[in-house]
């Protein structure tokens, strides 16, 4: 009688651990089929992050440059004569977007990686030292002035060449430009249908 009872706990236990093994395979492949799909989804993922880290690299990408002449003067009153001075200053201005400033969203792959959407960082001045200062040269000048005066001179200047370059009109030539040149560069790439845009200013 022992001896049955004990076949029964065996096959009892068998039983159990058969069930419990069919069980987890069928977990695993239903884990399995979800990985699946998982991967299928990733490649897009990585096709769109690979092409954001390939645009950051560009880096700052002119699209439009200004050349500007100014020239400044200031006077100072004096008892019996006034001190003059007088300065040319030369500069190209460079204008277009630093492509470092690319968001991680900034780019959308279709799913089938015809098609590609990016939004542009706004178009600006790439380099805030653009003066010639080896060019810059003395128009007139009489009296004595100290280095701030001519500091003074140079930041009028500047601001003078920014207001003459950086215009509603020369901003959206930049864009223009940066838009074709970079529907031709993602063409390049590989992609059939392309859209471009930038962030606004």
């Amino acid at each position: 009688m022992k001896t049955k009872k004990k076949i029964w706990l065996i096959l009892t236990a068998v039983v159990i651990v058969v069930s419990i093994v069919g069980y987890l395979y069928v977990s695993c492949r239903s884990a399995n089929t979800n990985i699946s799909v998982t991967i299928e989804n990733s490649d897009q993922i990585d096709k769109t992050a690979q092409t954001v880290v390939a645009i950051r690299d560009i880096g700052q990408w002119e699209f439009l440059s200004v050349a500007c002449e100014e020239m400044v003067d200031t006077t100072r009153r004096g008892i019996f004569s006034d001190d003059h001075l007088a300065r040319i200053y030369y500069g190209t201005l460079r204008i277009g977007v630093d492509l470092k400033k690319l968001s991680d969203d900034a780019i959308t792959v279709s799913a089938d990686g015809d098609s590609i959407s990016i939004v542009l960082p706004p178009v600006t001045l790439l380099d805030q030292r653009f003066i010639d200062e080896a060019n810059t040269r003395a128009f007139h000048e009489s009296g004595s002035w100290k280095a701030a005066d001519r500091e003074a001179l140079y930041r009028r200047a500047k601001e003078q060449m920014k207001r003459r370059a950086l215009t509603r009109q020369n901003l959206q030539n930049a864009e223009k430009n940066g838009r074709e040149q970079m529907e031709k560069l993602l063409s390049a790439m590989g992609f059939k249908y392309v859209t471009v845009s930038f962030q606004q200013r």
